[in-house]
């Protein structure tokens, strides 16, 4: 019996099913060692040999897979093929003591359980392993016959590979643990600091700065609606040459410049000078890498970088897609092929290439997997067809499968057509109309791709049949008012693509980054926007200031093309990081002794000792607070803005019971905002919602208070003992609408789309929530019920 070994469970399901009763196929779920949470856990004093131990929550499964691994005849490591996956095949080798001798020359220390390895360690484990009985094989799809293949053509571990992905961990450990501490003496504990992330920041909080900065300038067009001599139909042309000179974008300041040349083509008549056209021949985009996937998925469907990732990685060990960590825009030849019948039999012969298109890979250190993503089977025209069921699984397949199929279809042929109108005026002012027309949509008929905010989209339109020195009447001539918008916010798209443009990070870093960014409260997200939060500017401005490299984007970017150099066994690992941290831990503690906490005293008196004694401005994990600056002292206040937001919340919620023991609630400030807590905390934990009430109470609460039955024994128990709910203002998740609806839900669904102006209206809406009962909730869809069309009265 052969064991194979791969990272997750749902891979090792799919793996199963192709490779027969003699494999048993097992999950390592994830690493199965790594550095110890409690110190450093690398001894920088003897070539920064890192010291791993087996988590506590690994030991379990490592036990298993020993024990497996002693009576099979081989043990076959299928983990990813990118650095990570070999790491974890590497450390499975340790973990599972299948090195040999290798084994009996570790030092374990009976304190930490941990191994202490030498900068050649890989080397030395793999050099170690019997071949023939342990083995490495790889593949970018988990499809019966890649499986089948990779066990025909096993290899040895990369320890090129492994060492990279060693020397980044390593390298963010001494950074992680090295600048996190100082951030904790000099603004507040619990914040952390790490090479991209930080970098990551930096690209945020600039882009607010230049935002903020920004001073908008107002500027003006004309613009004129043309007919032709039998036309019925106008179309624009906008004012391009004013006295045979060609106008900027900015000459034309402000609506009394703007008027003054409307009132100089009074009376002017218009006639068609030259009409140019010229034929357009566009390409399609490049199959999906891990980034440009990303960005697609945040802009055609609101995906975050880390909710592609999740969506992605299913798919992947499913069978569904080929590896989904990659920089490379190649597809296999067998992909190619298939791609082409595809698309005769979905869209037709003349929708075909009569020679494969192949693209060339422009991302910096191209070097994760050898694939672009792509499905599996490209017969498979939808996720429906798979038997993908969750509809986020099949939006995100859909879209990969669009993007690859559209990159082996013929180009489109667009026709531009320009026109130029000029008028009958001494200036000879001439306008320019735009038009295109698609002459052969090509791979447009299966895709295209998105834009970010900013970016220009194409000449959209078809003029009419036009001719030279034809007249044409003037429909309208009007004057448009525009201002300077500064750059815009970035969104999980943009901010993907700045980091890969800037060489940070590789595909395997983006999501975590961006996630990380956010869970340490450095950023926040607003309407799907990157905003830098108080916190977030003040670490940045403090390591921008104090640790200048750190945060550097072109050394940041080096270090990457190191990491790249130590995959391809240019350089040796332990000296980049020795390159990198001698200097580091000398600057480290140059600012341990010279960079002061920062402090801000604010005007507030402390309540405690009077005046003249401020009240200093504080950091903790729900934002600012006021604090008393005497040592061992604990009294605070909350920020003056904030406290007057207590004040009006607490006159809203006036007369609020404790759901639990009845007595008054209080305002509080937890991490997702303002709520009640019961005034009797520890002792009672009551809490509330804090609602935006209409003032109305429910009145399908009333109806099952008077008339209780036991269907709604539940509800009617509740309204007995603290009366019915209230209609509040709700919102549903995502995108959705506000709605209406009770406090007591779920226990009472009561819900209405419009606001109730009066008891009428909301009885008027009672009654339609009655006759048209909530159905169950459907197979993919959101929400607890789905309901029928209102009638015009609710709407």
């Amino acid at each position: 019996m052969d064991l194979i070994i791969v990272e997750s469970p749902t891979k090792a399901k799919t793996i199963s099913k192709f490779v027969g009763k003699d494999f048993t196929v097992e999950s390592s779920y994830g690493h199965v060692r790594d550095l110890p949470k409690s110190k450093l856990g690398i001894d920088v004093d003897h070539d920064y040999a890192p010291h791993y131990i087996i988590p506590k929550k690994a030991q379990p499964v490592v036990d298993n897979l020993r024990k497996l691994a002693a009576k099979a005849d081989r043990v076959i490591l299928a983990t990813d093929e990118d650095r990570e996956g070999e790491a974890i095949a590497w450390h499975l080798v340790s973990a599972l003591e299948l090195n040999g001798e290798a084994k009996k020359s570790k030092k374990k220390s009976k304190k930490t359980d941990a191994v202490a390895d030498s900068p050649d360690a890989a080397d030395k484990t793999i050099a170690a392993v019997d071949g023939k009985r342990v083995q490495r094989i790889v593949f970018h799809e988990i499809t019966q016959s890649a499986i089948l293949s990779a066990l025909e053509h096993p290899r040895t571990i990369d320890a090129h590979l492994v060492d990279a992905q060693q020397a980044r961990r390593v390298l963010d450990r001494l950074v992680g643990y090295g600048l996190s501490p100082f951030l904790w003496r000099k603004i507040r504990y619990g914040l952390s600091a790490g090479r991209v992330q930080s970098v990551a920041v930096r690209l945020v909080v600039e882009r607010e700065r230049l935002i903020k900065a920004f001073n908008k300038e107002e500027y003006w067009s004309i613009e004129a609606d043309f007919l032709p001599p039998k036309g019925k139909t106008a179309f624009p042309a906008y004012l391009h040459s004013l006295k045979g000179k060609q106008l900027g974008k900015m000459d034309i300041k402000d609506e009394a410049g703007a008027k003054h040349i409307i009132e100089g083509l009074k009376g002017a008549s218009y006639t068609i000078g030259d009409i140019a056209t010229k034929e357009i021949r566009r390409n399609p985009s490049a199959p999906f890498t891990t980034s440009t996937l990303q960005q697609e998925a945040a802009r055609k469907l609101g995906f975050s970088a880390k909710q592609t990732m999740m969506i992605a990685q299913r798919l992947y060990e499913n069978g569904h897609i080929t590896y989904m960590r990659t920089d490379s825009v190649n597809l296999a030849e067998s992909a190619l092929a298939q791609a082409q019948h595809v698309i005769a039999r979905e869209f037709g012969k003349e929708y075909t290439l009569p020679e494969p298109r192949r693209y060339a890979t422009r991302s910096k250190g191209a070097q994760e997997a050898h694939e672009a993503i792509r499905p599996t089977n490209l017969g498979a025209v939808s996720g429906r067809e798979l038997g993908i069921t969750e509809r986020n699984n099949q939006r995100l397949y859909d879209l990969i499968w669009k993007r690859t199929i559209a990159s082996q279809m013929k180009e489109a042929l667009l026709e531009q057509t320009s026109v130029d109108i000029y008028a009958s005026t001494p200036g000879q002012e001439m306008f320019r109309a735009n038009g295109q027309t698609v002459k052969f949509d090509g791979f447009i008929r299966a895709y295209t791709e998105g834009r970010d905010e900013g970016e220009n989209g194409e000449v959209e339109g078809q003029l009419p049949k036009l001719e030279k020195n034809m007249a044409l009447k003037l429909a309208e001539l009007k004057p448009l008012q525009h201002f300077t918008e500064p750059p815009p916010r970035y969104t999980d798209a943009t901010l993907v693509k700045a980091l890969e443009s800037e060489g940070i990070g590789r595909p395997s870093t983006y999501a975590p980054t961006l996630s990380t960014i956010q869970d340490r409260g450095y950023v926040e997200k607003v309407d799907k926007k990157y905003q830098p939060t108080e916190i977030g500017i003040l670490v940045n401005d403090l390591l921008v200031e104090n640790f200048p490299e750190i945060v550097d984007i072109k050394f940041t970017s080096h270090i990457e093309e190191e990491f790249d150099d130590i995959a391809e066994g240019k350089i040796a690992w332990a000296e980049v990081c020795k390159e990198f941290y001698i200097p580091f831990k000398k600057e480290l503690d140059e600012k341990e002794a010279t960079v002061e906490k920062q402090v801000e005293t604010s005007d507030v008196t402390c309540p405690l000792h009077g005046e003249p004694e401020k009240m200093v401005i504080k950091f903790g994990r729900m934002g600012k607070f006021l604090a008393c600056p005497q040592p061992g002292v604990k009294v605070t206040l909350p920020m003056p803005e904030e406290a007057a937001q207590i004040k009006a919340l607490e006159e809203k919620t006036k007369g609020e019971a404790c759901p639990i023991c009845g007595k008054p609630m209080k305002v509080r400030r937890g991490r997702f905002g303002f709520f009640l807590g019961c005034t009797d905390y520890p002792n009672c934990k009551g809490v509330a919602k804090i609602w935006d009430k209409t003032g109305f109470k429910c009145p399908n609460c009333v109806a099952v208070g008077e008339h209780p039955d036991e269907k709604n024994a539940a509800l009617a128990e509740k309204v007995r003992a603290g009366g019915p709910g209230d209609v509040v203002l709700k919102k549903s998740r995502g995108r959705g609408k506000p709605f209406y609806a009770c406090t007591r839900f779920p226990d009472c669904t009561f819900v209405m789309n419009k606001k109730p102006e009066s008891q009428e209206e909301l009885d008027a809406a009672y009654q339609h929530w009655k006759e048209n009962p909530p159905k169950p909730k459907a197979p993919g869809t959101r929400g607890r019920f789905v309901r029928k069309p209102a009638t015009k009265g609710e709407k």
